[in-house]
């Protein structure tokens, strides 16, 4: 890649940070994990072929032109959520997916993502990746790490916080939340 595309890659980056909250590449990864998906089933579900959610993905293309499509990584988000909090099984998931995916979508401005469950308490998990998603957008995995190393010697729980939650994988930090919580 030259240097070109790679200026043309952040700035696409960049705008998705400003309009969807992060790049899409991190957030339609955190929903194949949380979901249990490949990439061909999300560009499915999400109405997409699977090149331009690959062009997403890498920061080829900026913008989801279709508000639809926009829509459904917001249901997508919402179970996400609600999978992680035990409040919809997988088998459950997998039947509200095929949903998502027939919907046709209504006014973006009345279907903002939601943060919490049904009940109303905010998901620990949904904290978490906010958590993440706020230090990744700082700086990138390394960076963070070699500042938790600097901080070890003198602030080794701040340290083991940007390591785990900078850096680390969300059940991880999720793990990390919990026992920290009084």
């Amino acid at each position: 890649m030259d240097a070109a595309q790679q200026e043309a890659t952040a700035r696409a980056r960049e705008l998705q940070r400003s309009w969807y909250g992060e790049p899409l590449g991190a957030l339609f990864r955190r929903l194949i994990d949380d979901l249990g998906l490949n990439q061909a089933r999300l560009a499915s579900v999400l109405g997409l072929s699977a090149p331009m959610l690959s062009q997403l993905m890498s920061g080829q293309r900026a913008k989801i032109g279709n508000p639809a499509v926009v829509q459904r990584v917001q249901a997508l988000q919402e179970l996400a959520g609600q999978v992680a909090d035990g409040s919809v099984s997988a088998a459950e998931a997998t039947d509200r997916m095929d949903e998502i995916k027939k919907t046709a979508g209504g006014s973006v401005l009345n279907n903002t993502a939601q943060t919490t469950s049904s009940t109303g308490a905010t998901t620990v998990r949904r904290v978490v990746r906010e958590i993440q998603s706020l230090l990744r957008s700082v700086s990138a995995a390394g960076d963070i790490i070699d500042a938790a190393n600097t901080l070890a010697p003198t602030h080794p729980e701040l340290a083991e916080f940007l390591r785990v939650y900078g850096a680390g994988r969300t059940a991880d930090a999720v793990s990390h939340y919990e026992a920290h919580q009084s």
